[in-house]
């Protein structure tokens, strides 16, 4: 697998040289147009100047060209070559010659074509003069090119030399590209202070998003094994007092009873706290498009009231009236899981409350129709400072009055993780000695 930097080297490299083929290629092409133009209008200007010396002095025809590259051929009205300056030997007759033909008919004509005689590519530029006869100027291709014999070592040269400086052109620019970017990660911490490039600025929050979030998540990690250590500790603790109390015979018959019954509320309240660890790690894993899950309809009002049924036991042992009202709420959702909210926010008002006081469950819609659950309370309530982190893991506002009723401090966990399952958003209102409302809100039924 190649590197970022060879990548990037490799392409600057290619552009540079297909940069440098195609203006190679543009300029041979227009450098050899304009040297082909400028080669007809110097052998039309030669050509117009001999035909006028051929005017006054035809005897210097063979005078004018002395270094053979231009050959000057006199041709009469119906072909004959008449004079040849590049050879002396009898020639063919050009009437059929296109140059000679175009002369006859507009006084000027020209051609490229091999020649016959010489072996080469030669432009022919042919003028009538004034007695009829056709002067002819050819000049071979190889003169034409000589100059590209001349200067292809040059060519080749500089091409070699631009591949060079773009090879290093292209490692300079490529080093100079990943450098900043490898510099980003010295300090993990602050990389989104440290962003060279403004396209690697989502990449670099999303690092540090990522990294806050791991260390956040490690630090719950943590803190939440050293709180179910704390809260397991205390009941086995005393499980193992009574249990060595009973095994040593140090209980009275009398105790018995007790001790039995301190054993076994320790050891429901064990039962529970693992229940509630067991269902926070499956709701953990839960996303909130609900994937995981099973959704369906489910009416907040029935599940109200199927709740009202389950823990009006509950709620007549603490001397709480239980109640419940409101109109059709239907929502999506997973019913166990709406079942568990319910009951776990229920739960909690009945257990946080006093003697004599009162527990409602409320359904409903708002009038953009949002379903909603509320379960208000006028129980002790919580005290602002408190109130945004009743919903973490093992907070207890009230530790002494927790154990006493047997809270594992995760009910409120649970209903926070369930509400993100379903998108759902929650509310709480509360005053010390008052009361406590909770209003779990759900997004629009698709």
């Amino acid at each position: 697998m190649r590197s970022m930097e060879e990548r990037i080297g490799y392409r600057l490299y290619m552009m540079g040289f297909l940069g440098l083929v195609f203006t190679a290629v543009l300029c041979v092409f227009v450098f050899h147009k304009a040297f082909i133009k400028q080669a007809w209008h110097a052998l039309e200007n030669q050509t117009d100047l001999i035909a006028a010396i051929c005017r006054d002095a035809p005897q210097e025809l063979a005078s004018l060209t002395p270094d053979g590259e231009i050959r000057l051929t006199l041709i009469s009205p119906d072909g004959e070559v008449l004079y040849e300056t590049a050879t002396s030997q009898p020639m063919e007759n050009h009437l059929s010659r296109p140059e000679i033909q175009q002369a006859l008919r507009t006084g000027i004509g020209q051609d490229i074509r091999d020649s016959q005689t010489m072996g080469f590519e030669t432009y022919y530029y042919a003028v009538q003069l004034e007695d009829g006869n056709i002067l002819r100027a050819a000049q071979d291709a190889q003169s034409l090119w000589a100059i590209y014999d001349e200067a292809l070592p040059a060519i080749l040269l500089s091409c070699l030399l631009m591949m060079g400086i773009a090879a290093l052109t292209a490692g300079f620019l490529t080093r100079s590209l990943i450098q900043p970017v490898l510099r980003m990660t010295d300090d993990l911490d602050h990389i989104q202070e440290n962003v060279p490039y403004r396209e690697l600025v989502p990449f670099a929050e999303a690092i540090h998003s990522d990294r806050v979030l791991r260390e956040n998540n490690e630090k719950m990690r943590q803190e939440f094994t050293a709180n179910v250590s704390h809260e397991l500790k205390t009941p086995l603790t005393s499980i193992s007092g009574y249990a060595e109390l009973i095994e040593t015979g140090l209980a009275k018959p009398e105790d018995m009873a007790q001790f039995g019954a301190k054993i076994h509320s320790e050891a429901s309240r064990m039962i529970r706290l693992v229940n509630d660890i067991l269902e926070l790690s499956h709701l953990d894993g839960v996303r909130p498009e609900g994937e995981a899950v099973a959704m369906e309809q489910v009416d907040l009002l029935e599940l109200a009231k199927e709740c009202v049924e389950r823990q009006k036991v509950n709620a007549r042992h603490a001397y709480i009236a239980l109640s419940y009202l409101g109109e059709s709420a239907p929502v999506l959702g997973s019913r166990t899981l709406l079942e568990e909210l319910c009951q776990n926010l229920c739960d909690n008002a009945i257990r946080y409350n006093r003697p004599g006081g009162k527990v409602q469950l409320m359904a409903g819609c708002t009038r953009d129709g949002h379903a909603y659950l509320t379960v208000r309370d006028n129980g002790i309530g919580i005290p602002k400072e408190a109130q945004s982190s009743v919903f973490e893991r093992f907070y207890r506002v009230d530790k002494s009055r927790s154990k006493a009723t047997g809270g594992t401090g995760l009910g409120l966990a649970i209903v926070k993780n369930i509400a993100r399952i379903h998108n759902a958003r929650i509310k709480l209102e509360s005053e010390v000695n008052v009361g406590t409302t909770i209003t779990v809100t759900f997004e629009l039924a698709h």
